[in-house]
C-alpha cells in the first residue's frame, strides 16, 4: 500500500482529502501545517506529498524542499488556489511532480496522484538498477530490464572472470562500448587501464605508430621514442572500436601481436612483451567482409573466441521508458530543469524504430530537456529534426496511417474542442490539455490552427 502525506492547514480540506485516498487504498498521514509536514516529509518515507503551497507560518515550497533533502524518492504535488499558478511553476522549477488547482474534482485529484506514483515507481526502478549495478557489478550506464538486457548481463558475468577475447557486434548507439567497460570492470583486470581506441578516427598513417609506438627519428617528426597504447594498456583491456575500418596490412600486424602477445615499435626491431586483453567491436558483418576481401578470415576467429550481438532498441521496447527517465533525471541536472513528459509522450516514443539506438533515444531526451523549457516535454519536442513525420522510424497503424499521422489527427481534434470549450482562450485551453500556452501555440502553428476571436 502507498504512503501519502497530506499537508494543510485547513481542516476540513484535509480531511476530505484524505478521505478520497483512503477510499482510493492509499494509506495516508495528515499534517495540519507546513512546520509539521517538513519534519514528516524529512524522513523519507512517503511515495507521495500533497502540500497547500500557502499555509500560515512554513509554506508548501519549504514542504517541498525537505522532501527533496530527503532520502529516497518522492513525488510532490501542490495545491494552490486561484491566481497563484506562478508559484505553482515555481514549485515544479524546485522538483514537484505537478500542481492541482482547487477546486477539483475526485477524479482529476486521482488520475494526478496515479501519474505521480507512476513516476516515482519508475523512477525507483532505475535508481535501484543503476545502483545494484554500479555496486555489485559497476554496470553503470546498462539499464533494462528486457530478457535481451538479463541475458546480455549474465554472460557479461561469466565471460568476465577469463581473459578470453571478446567480439561485440550490433548496430550503431547500441552500447558497444559500455559492454566492454562492463566486462573489464568485471575481471581480475579490474584495477588495470582500459584503453579504447576508435580505428576510424585515427588516419592508416598513424595507427601503427598510435598502437605499438616508435623509436626515435623513425619517422619525420619523430622526434623522441614513444609507448604505443598497447603498452599503456599492458595488464588491463585494449578495446578496438570499429575493427572493420583497418586495411589488410594493419590487421597482419594486429594478428601476430594478438597470437604472439609482443608488438614492436615503428623503428625498432626488438619485441616487446604485452599482457593485454582485446575486445573489439563493429558495426558491420565480419563474415560479409572477409567474404568481400575486406577483413581477414584469421583475424576474424581470432577475434570471434566470445560473441555478443546486441540487440537494437527497436527490439527492447520495453527498456524504453527506464532508458527515458534515466536520461530525463540525467540532462534535468546537467541543465538545471525540471523537465516532464506530457500525457502520451513515453507511449509515443515506444512506437519508434530509433534507427539510432539507446543514443538516438538519449539525444533526443536532452533535446526535449532544452526546449521544454523546465517544463512539460511535448511530442512536438521529441520530434527528431531531421525524421518529417511519416518517413522510416515510424510503425505504420492498422489502418495504413503511420504513428504520426495518428497522432497529429488526434492532437487537431483535441486542440480545436479545448478552444472551443474555452471560448478561444490559448492561456484556458492550455491548461485544460495540460500543457504550457507556448507548447500550445507551437502546436497550433504546426498543425495551422487559427485561433478565433473570444465568442460572446
Amino acid at each position: 500500500m502507498e504512503k501519502i502525506l497530506v499537508v494543510d492547514d485547513q481542516r476540513n480540506m484535509r480531511t476530505t482529502l484524505a478521505i478520497m485516498l483512503r477510499a482510493a487504498g492509499y494509506k495516508v498521514v495528515e499534517a495540519s501545517d507546513g512546520k509539521q509536514g517538513i519534519e514528516l516529509g524529512a524522513s523519507g518515507d512517503f511515495d507521495l506529498v500533497i502540500t497547500d503551497l500557502r499555509m500560515g507560518g512554513s509554506s508548501g515550497i519549504d514542504v517541498l524542499r525537505s522532501v527533496k533533502n530527503a532520502p529516497g524518492v518522492t513525488e510532490v504535488i501542490v495545491m494552490t488556489a486561484y491566481g497563484t499558478i506562478e508559484s505553482a511553476v515555481e514549485a515544479m522549477r524546485l522538483g514537484a511532480h505537478d500542481y492541482i488547482q482547487k477546486p477539483f474534482t475526485e477524479q482529476e485529484l486521482l488520475m494526478k496522484v496515479e501519474r505521480a506514483l507512476d513516476k516515482r515507481r519508475l523512477t525507483g526502478q532505475v535508481q535501484l538498477l543503476a545502483h545494484e549495478f554500479k555496486e555489485r557489478y559497476k554496470f553503470e550506464n546498462i539499464i533494462g530490464r528486457s530478457e535481451a538486457i538479463r541475458s546480455l548481463l549474465g554472460r557479461i558475468l561469466r565471460v568476465a572472470p577469463t581473459d578470453a577475447t571478446v567480439l561485440i557486434t550490433g548496430e550503431s548507439g547500441t552500447g558497444k562500448e559500455l559492454v566492454a567497460k562492463a566486462i573489464h570492470a568485471n575481471s581480475k583486470r579490474a584495477n588495470a587501464p582500459f584503453v579504447p581506441v576508435n580505428c576510424a578516427a585515427i588516419a592508416e598513417t598513424l595507427l601503427e605508430s598510435e598502437l605499438f609506438g616508435h623509436a626515435r627519428g623513425a619517422f619525420t617528426g619523430a622526434v623522441a621514442a614513444r609507448k604505443g597504447l598497447f603498452e599503456e594498456a599492458d595488464g588491463g583491456t585494449f578495446f578496438f572500436d570499429e575493427i572493420a575500418e583497418t586495411t589488410l596490412a594493419f590487421q597482419a600486424k594486429l594478428l601476430r601481436t594478438l597470437e604472439e602477445k609482443e608488438i614492436r615499435r615503428v623503428g625498432e626491431n626488438s619485441p616487446i612483451h604485452v599482457d593485454v586483453r582485446v575486445c573489439a567491436a563493429t558495426n558491420r558483418d565480419l563474415r560479409v567482409e572477409v567474404a568481400g576481401k575486406r577483413f581477414r578470415e584469421d583475424l576474424y576467429y581470432r577475434l570471434n573466441v566470445v560473441r555478443f550481438v546486441l540487440p537494437p532498441l527497436r527490439e527492447r521496447r520495453e527498456d524504453v521508458p527506464l532508458l527515458f527517465q534515466f536520461f530525463l533525471d540525467k540532462y534535468n541536472r546537467k541543465h538545471g530543469k525540471a523537465a516532464r513528459p506530457a500525457d502520451g509522450v513515453v507511449e509515443w516514443l515506444g512506437q519508434l524504430d530509433f534507427p539510432g539506438n539507446v543514443r538516438e533515444l538519449e539525444n533526443l531526451v536532452e533535446q526535449a530537456v532544452a526546449l521544454s523549457g523546465g517544463e512539460l516535454i511535448s511530442i512536438d519536442d521529441m520530434q527528431p529534426v531531421d525524421r518529417p513525420s511519416g518517413t522510416p522510424g515510424m510503425r505504420d497503424s492498422a489502418d495504413g496511417m503511420t504513428l504520426a499521422a495518428v497522432v497529429e489527427s488526434a492532437e487537431r481534434a483535441a486542440i480545436e474542442a479545448a478552444l472551443a470549450r474555452a471560448n478561444n482562450n490559448r492561456e484556458k485551453a492550455a491548461d485544460t490539455l495540460g500543457i504550457s500556452a507556448t507548447t500550445l501555440w507551437r502546436k497550433m502553428t504546426r498543425l495551422g490552427i487559427k485561433e478565433g476571436p473570444a465568442q460572446s
